[in-house]
């Protein structure tokens, strides 16, 4: 069986984006079921994949990294809205065999993504 996993490194500190909030959503008959929640590491990854085993199936999903409010909690941010706030990455499962890793890169200002090994 597959697995998801997910990581964020922050370039505007140069760290790991520990205690990021993540949730993860699937897409059942167009609408979004969150699947879980769960708060990044001090390496900036979930303790555990965010999908594994019978709950790894094919379809489309929606990770949301709540950036704005790590960046507020760091004092990267120090007033007002930000430029980035909740990151929404939506990305599609094929291969339920396969090993999924959707990393997000992200600053106050810009993010990406990609799918990683």
């Amino acid at each position: 069986m597959g697995y998801l996993t997910t990581h964020v490194l922050d370039t505007a500190r140069g760290c790991p984006g520990s205690g990021m909030q993540v949730r993860l959503y699937r897409f059942v008959d167009g609408q979004a079921e969150l699947v879980l929640e769960a708060v990044t590491n001090a390496d900036g990854r979930c303790d555990s994949p965010l999908l594994a085993a019978d709950d790894f199936i094919a379809g489309k999903y929606e990770i949301v990294f709540e950036a704005g409010e790590y960046f507020r909690r760091a004092g990267v941010i120090t007033a007002g809205l930000s430029f980035i706030d909740d990151v929404v990455i939506r990305f599609g499962i094929v291969d339920e065999s396969d090993y999924y890793h959707v990393p997000l890169i992200v600053s106050p200002y810009s993010f990406s993504t990609y799918r990683g090994s």
